[in-house]
């Protein structure tokens, strides 16, 4: 096969072909744009000296356009019933190889170690199901692989509120879990109009540069992450109701202003106004009380 595999036609020849009905439980929507999947391979910024790892693969449009620019391409389906079609779409690139399984449950570095060997530059690039986009990236991010990034298309909401900054809307437990690991850049808006079956939403492609360290010191990561998520538990309550409601206990509200007040944060405030900077402050000196 020849011809690209992202157009309407031709994706709709190989489902024919292959009688594959989409399962809503797996979230597939097939990209059927050559444009897109082409800025997607641009914004990796994948060269011949690139390792590409990808999950969700669908039919293999994606995988063909990294397969033309990458050393080497491995898939991650969890799907059973796309691998004889993938087989068949990504025939004519020997670069490519597909695991049959769910990325969630996989040994990455494993996969880095055996399949990666000489490749210096190693990519993330993926077409990721809605319903796995944040336990996939926080794997992916928290797990340490020697990665330079990752670029995913996804929800754009999910998108807006990865790369969100403190005092908007969107800013939350995502963006500070995702920025304490990496930058990330909202590069392209898709329309909901070039999948197939269309879905119900928006998306967007979202790189995320790994950080060598993280932008700020914590003395306790699972701590810090705790902290965060019960500031952000009742957004419209404030950061003190917060705190002493989800992390601690009514009787410790004096500890608690007393030390929001050593680290010049006033309680009043609500989560979303402290920046990744004053969550840490407040971690490191909250922990002792803590323990």
């Amino acid at each position: 096969m020849n011809k690209d595999i992202a157009t309407p036609h031709h994706t709709k020849t190989i489902l024919d072909k292959f009688k594959f009905t989409f399962k809503k439980s797996l979230g597939q929507n097939f990209l059927v744009d050559q444009n897109i999947l082409k800025k997607i391979v641009g914004v990796a910024g994948v060269t011949h000296d690139s390792g590409v790892i990808e999950i969700g693969p669908g039919i293999g449009a994606l995988t063909e356009q990294l397969a033309k620019q990458a050393q080497k391409v491995v898939a991650f389906e969890i799907d059973q019933r796309l691998i004889p079609i993938l087989n068949e779409t990504l025939e004519n690139y020997e670069n490519v190889k597909v695991i049959h399984s769910d990325v969630l449950e996989a040994d990455v570095h494993h996969v880095i170690k055996e399949e990666f060997e000489n490749v210096q530059d190693l990519m993330v690039v993926a077409n990721l199901p809605y319903y796995v986009t944040t336990p996939i990236i926080m794997k992916l991010l928290t797990e340490q692989l020697p990665i330079r990034g990752i670029v995913v298309m996804i929800q754009k909401e999910v998108a807006e509120r990865m790369a969100a900054q403190p005092g908007t809307k969107d800013y939350g437990s995502l963006s500070i879990a995702v920025q304490y690991y990496a930058q990330p850049k909202t590069e392209v808006k898709v329309p909901k109009t070039v999948f197939v079956p269309q879905p119900n939403v928006d998306s967007s492609v979202i790189s995320l540069t790994l950080r060598q360290t993280p932008p700020v010191e914590v003395i306790d990561e699972e701590f810090f992450f705790t902290l965060v998520r019960a500031s952000f538990a009742q957004r419209r309550k404030t950061l003190l109701n917060n705190l002493q409601n989800n992390l601690f206990t009514k009787s410790e509200k004096p500890l608690i202003e007393k030390i929001l007040d050593d680290v010049e944060i006033d309680g009043i405030r609500r989560g979303e106004s402290l920046s990744i900077e004053e969550f840490a402050r407040l971690s490191n000196a909250l922990l002792s009380l803590r323990k």
